[in-house]
């Protein structure tokens, strides 16, 4: 391996994660920090740290580069993971790229020109288009984004104007890019996708898959492997599928297949041309190190390994300084941290740290294997309980729920299981009509709807003469101030954008009211509980 020197251009537990390798194989490593991060963990973690001033500014990786004499740039995933323009400049200034060539995240990486690839493949895709064409419910999509950031789900034309320009906003803050597009939304899916690995020679393979259907605003909470969603010739065919794209795709690095699966037929939904945030559950069942495996393909190295399926079982949940019923994020300083040790964790803080405002509210990763599937559950589930995380609220209850609950451990969920079993609700005694024949012939069961950012962002407060204040939630940004004093608003009216941990959250009117007072303008930062608008009925 030709790699001596590496910077990871990202922050938080996968920088941790990916010098922990890079020590391993004697790499030396650099991480950089913005403003903000100070000290943060993996800054702890790595033999140099250069100071930036954002992670999403190109020419500040390159820059550290230069300085730390690093030889290759590893991205990690999200900011700019998959960042054409990026991976091109890193290569002109003559430094290695760890992730695919700049053309490949051009194609493979815009999801459009992915489906249009998958479709040539003789890969099946979800159809998408104008609305009139698709109809509702359908889904708009982030062209250049991952991780559920740009996504709307749209049931009615009424709700399209506004789903597509927060769509827009979201993917704009988060890639750098607004492109967004509308796809048919298929309502009951399993979420499958599997690991590829590709080398500069041709080689392409993959290690089986992993089931992703738990998620909340569309991202991912447990991921498991393998699937109980596949029979063996569900699973070839996938797995076939897949390599198909790969290769049309030219693709060479890390990545992953994702589709969605419902009632025995499969539909590609994009590639992630990147190292997943999942990626531990795959090392637990196939024994590599998938970090190593980006880093030899970077310096040119052939695969040394053929592709193979999972073997026993792996499970994981992410832990998060959230909510546990909304998943509101939080932020804040952790005084006490107690991670299990019997299992492995991939974590981003430690007792002493802060988890800040502008990042992904990510605590820890927690992963467990085991010969089968009860095993690696059981084995998780007494993990959580060992668990302790003081000094903020985090979403460590609803995983204890999640990993008991009936359904999960009978292997049954879809993408809309918060949606059937809201957070911490009662597991029923008998299975939902739903995951028998309602599909094709019968009547579909009514599931209680599970409580959305915008129907619990109204924390207000009132003082006994009908008046009320408007408060933040977290810590955050206004985006837009959607009210001015003297407005009369309607009962659920939305009066403020605010934008904490990449997350839009509305807050609305709790009532019919007028504006008495607007404390804040657009591009405030503003402190968990402060006064943003002042109402009276």
């Amino acid at each position: 391996m030709e790699i001596h020197k590496l910077l990871v251009a990202n922050r938080g537990e996968i920088a941790a994660r990916i010098f922990a390798t890079c020590d391993r194989l004697g790499v030396e490593t650099v991480a950089v920090s913005s403003l903000d991060d100070r000290g943060a963990l993996h800054t702890r973690r790595a033999r140099e740290t250069l100071e930036i001033s954002s992670y999403l500014d190109p020419a500040e990786h390159l820059r550290a580069a230069n300085e730390s004499g690093a030889d290759a740039i590893h991205p990690g995933y999200g900011f700019l993971a998959e960042n054409a323009d990026f991976a091109a400049a890193v290569e002109a200034a003559g430094v290695t790229w760890v992730g695919p060539p700049p053309t490949v995240l051009r194609s493979a990486g815009d999801k459009l020109e992915a489906k249009r690839l998958a479709a040539e493949a003789g890969v099946p895709v979800v159809p998408d288009g104008s609305p009139d064409v698709i109809g509702f419910p359908l889904i708009v999509k982030a062209a250049a984004g991952g991780g559920g950031r740009g996504m709307r789900v749209v049931n009615s034309r009424e709700e399209l104007d506004e789903a597509l320009a927060a769509a827009e906003r979201e993917a704009e803050a988060a890639f750098g890019d607004g492109t967004v597009f509308c796809e048919r939304y298929v309502k009951r899916p399993r979420h499958v996708e599997v690991q590829l690995l590709a080398d500069s020679h041709g080689t392409v393979i993959h290690l089986g898959e992993r089931e992703c259907s738990i998620q909340r605003r569309h991202q991912k909470i447990l991921e498991e492997s393998p699937s109980t969603a596949l029979d063996d010739e569900l699973r070839e065919a996938i797995g076939e599928a897949a390599i198909a794209f790969a290769r049309a795709a030219g693709y060479v690095g890390a990545g992953t297949a994702e589709f969605m699966l419902e009632d025995g037929s499969f539909w590609f939904l994009e590639l992630n041309a990147r190292i997943q945030v999942e990626h531990p559950v795959t090392e637990l069942v196939t024994g590599l190190d998938l970090v190593e495996q980006q880093l030899r393909i970077a310096s040119g190295d052939k695969l040394e390994v053929a592709s193979r399926e999972p073997e026993g079982h792996a499970v994981e949940v992410r832990l998060y300084a959230e909510d546990p019923r909304t998943f509101l994020p939080q932020a804040g300083r952790i005084y006490k941290l107690r991670l299990p040790e019997e299992i492995r964790v991939d974590a981003g803080v430690e007792a002493g740290d802060e988890v800040p405002v502008a990042y992904d509210p990510l605590i820890a990763k927690l992963i467990a294997a085991g010969e089968t599937r009860a095993e690696a559950f059981n084995r998780l589930a007494a993990a959580l309980r060992e668990t302790e995380v003081g000094g903020l609220t985090t979403n460590l209850p609803f995983l204890r729920w999640l990993v008991a609950h009936p359904e999960v451990r009978a292997g049954r969920t879809t993408t809309r299981f918060l949606d059937d079993y809201p957070p911490l609700s009662r597991a029923p005694r008998v299975s939902p009509p739903w995951t028998g024949s309602w599909r094709l012939n019968g009547r579909r069961g009514k599931p209680r709807p599970l409580l959305t950012v915008e129907q619990t962002a109204h924390p207000a407060s009132t003082n006994g003469h009908g008046q009320s204040s408007i408060r933040a939630p977290m810590p955050g940004i206004v985006l837009r101030v959607l009210a001015a004093e003297g407005d009369r608003v309607e009962a659920r009216q939305p009066l403020i954008l605010l934008e904490a941990m990449k997350m839009e959250t509305p807050l609305v009117s709790p009532f019919e009211a007028v504006v008495r007072k607007v404390h804040v303008s657009e591009g405030d930062r503003v402190a968990g509980g402060a006064v943003l608008v002042e109402l009276e009925e």
